[in-house]
């Protein structure tokens, strides 16, 4: 490698661009996470409610996860190809469209059920764009930190996440406690999708202003940018893949059932007002996201391995005590299982960013991430919520979302177990 190369490997990238790419994800996941804590009333407004209307609106959801990987082998082409920094700002330009689309969309009493048919597309394109935001920050973010805090630098990008996610679900809560049921089916829905659409956009703008990843500098400099990453990615990536995937799994499903579902489960079982149950959930986000740096710091001290482990037999030992809490109808026990499932949830996702990008290699990263990572968070991920609304309802068990994760959590420990440690 010519030293030009080599320096390159090691030069972090500005703090303004380390900021831009970490903290962008908060307008990513509110813009992707709104409609699982709208779940409920788009179900009215779209489906036209009844019982069978949350199971598509959460269906919904689960196809649009189905698009993840095709979008981020899309934008992980253009990245891992053409630079980090442009397949980021193509892909929040798609989510600022979409965003902006489903606040003017109109509703089933206004076309009737062709309301329904548009928003599942525009969730399609949402769930497109959103495959290469995330495997594109990570990405970035590794990239670009000093070896001994990639670990806490790239935990930003969960702890943004979450931060996203909290911003979401705070919103939802504020706009569904500020209208009455009439206006917040008629118009009042719209608002918090406006705001979505404006900050992606200003995500964009911020965006421009960002450096290249040192490291596609570096193969630039070096001549060893992929002419073909998809092929390069199954060629000298295999197990970096299969294990970014089982680790994904992991954390799809304890984010994604265990926190992203949890408003609609409260107000279905765990008798809980709407209101009350996303105030619970913003409650249990503000936990997470000071646990999540702190996992990421953990890893750099300790190993990335270790660190798994521990959150992995935590996952399997948990949660269905944690949803039999919410499920007792106590606002107070229905607090503590949404905390304590959203810590352990999102101790699972800032390990698990660096980990999965660190298996894989520079050349061709990006597309990596998308096989193994992405393709497990659309099966664990966009498909749970709605599994786990089935499941209780086809078995009567309010714990069923609990075993699920557990299941997952005791089939991804002998990966963990013999998994090589990642931390430089």
């Amino acid at each position: 490698m010519p030293a030009a190369a080599a320096e390159l490997t090691h030069r972090p990238v500005s703090r303004g661009s380390t900021v831009i790419a970490a903290f962008s994800t908060i307008v990513e996941w509110y813009d992707f996470t709104l409609y699982l804590y709208f779940a409920t009333i788009l179900s009215r407004v779209f489906f036209g409610g009844g019982a069978g209307s949350l199971a598509v609106t959460l269906a919904g959801f689960a196809v649009a996860y189905l698009l993840r990987p095709l979008g981020a082998l899309f934008f992980g082409h253009i990245g891992d190809r053409y630079g980090r920094r442009r397949a980021m700002l193509l892909s929040v330009a798609l989510m600022s469209a979409a965003m902006l689309a489903i606040a003017l969309l109109p509703t089933r009493a206004q076309i009737g059920p062709l309301a329904g048919v548009l928003l599942l597309l525009l969730r399609c394109v949402m769930g497109f764009a959103v495959g290469g935001e995330y495997t594109g920050v990570v990405a970035y973010l590794l990239e670009g930190a000093r070896a001994g805090r990639r670990g806490l630098i790239t935990s930003l990008a969960a702890a943004a996440s979450e931060v996203g996610g909290l911003l979401a679900v705070g919103v939802s809560a504020l706009t569904v406690s500020s209208f009455s049921g009439a206006d917040l089916d008629s118009w009042g829905w719209r608002i918090p999708f406006f705001v979505g659409a404006a900050l992606a956009l200003s995500v964009w703008i911020a965006r421009s202003a960002m450096e290249e990843s040192p490291e596609f500098e570096r193969q630039r400099a070096a001549d060893s940018v992929p002419t073909h990453p998809l092929r390069h990615a199954l060629t000298h990536h295999r197990p970096g893949i299969a294990r970014g995937f089982a680790i994904s799994a992991l954390g799809s499903i304890t984010y994604y059932v265990g926190i992203g579902y949890v408003p609609a489960f409260l107000a279905s079982a765990g008798a809980q007002s709407e209101t009350v149950a996303l105030w619970l959930a913003t409650i249990a986000a503000v936990a997470v996201i000071l646990v999540t740096p702190l996992t990421g710091l953990a890893s750099d001290r300790w190993g990335r391995r270790p660190v798994l482990i521990g959150l992995a037999v935590l996952s399997a030992l948990l949660p269905i005590t944690m949803f039999s809490m919410m499920a007792s109808g106590s606002a107070a026990t229905a607090l503590v299982g949404a905390i304590v499932l959203a810590c352990v949830a999102g101790g699972v996702s800032a390990v698990g960013a660096v980990t999965t990008a660190e298996l894989v290699g520079g050349e061709g990263r990006l597309t990596g991430l998308a096989l193994g990572a992405t393709s497990a968070t659309a099966i664990f991920g966009g498909l749970t919520p709605w599994g786990a609304q089935a499941l209780i309802g086809a078995t009567g068990l309010a714990v069923m979302p609990g075993i699920m994760i557990a299941v997952v959590a005791v089939a991804v420990l002998p990966v963990l177990w013999w998994m090589p440690e990642t931390r430089p």
